[in-house]
């Protein structure tokens, strides 16, 4: 009797203890000209998810969720957003690991059935990039 109650007591504790997975975050922001960019990202290698948003100067924002796979110092994904206008977009996203910097990439975009990326015909190209995200902290994030 003592071995069963000794087994209810772990057996019961054991199931309610679930390890809860927190993720942690890097943050980064982005200033090209008047528009401005927030990126928080979660790596779990090889694949990483956050949020991107970015703000225009007068007309709205685009924001929404990002996630992908890291390939060496390329972050390769779907950026899934509502757009200024209300519209849900998906959009394939690049970026490029340089030190504490994320480069957004530029690159051909395909969709064939919905299902949205990057041509492999053409490059994604680094050089003078529309956004060049610094790594900041959560407290500078969307000020």
């Amino acid at each position: 009797m003592a071995l069963f109650a000794i087994l209810l007591v772990l057996t019961v504790f054991g199931c309610n203890k679930q390890k809860e997975f927190k993720r942690k975050y890097s943050f980064y922001r982005a200033i090209n000209t008047n528009d401005t960019a927030y990126l928080s990202i979660s790596v779990t290698k090889p694949f990483f998810v956050g949020n991107y948003e970015i703000r225009y100067e007068n007309s709205g924002k685009d924001s929404g969720e990002i996630r992908g796979k890291i390939s060496g110092d390329t972050l390769l994904g779907l950026f899934n957003c509502i757009t200024y206008g209300g519209n849900n977009k998906i959009v394939p996203i690049a970026l490029l690991k340089k030190g504490n910097k994320l480069l957004l990439g530029k690159g051909l975009e395909m969709n064939y059935m919905n299902i949205h990326y990057f041509s492999k015909e053409e490059p994604i190209v680094y050089t003078n990039p529309e956004f060049v995200f610094e790594k900041i902290n959560k407290s500078e994030k969307k000020k």
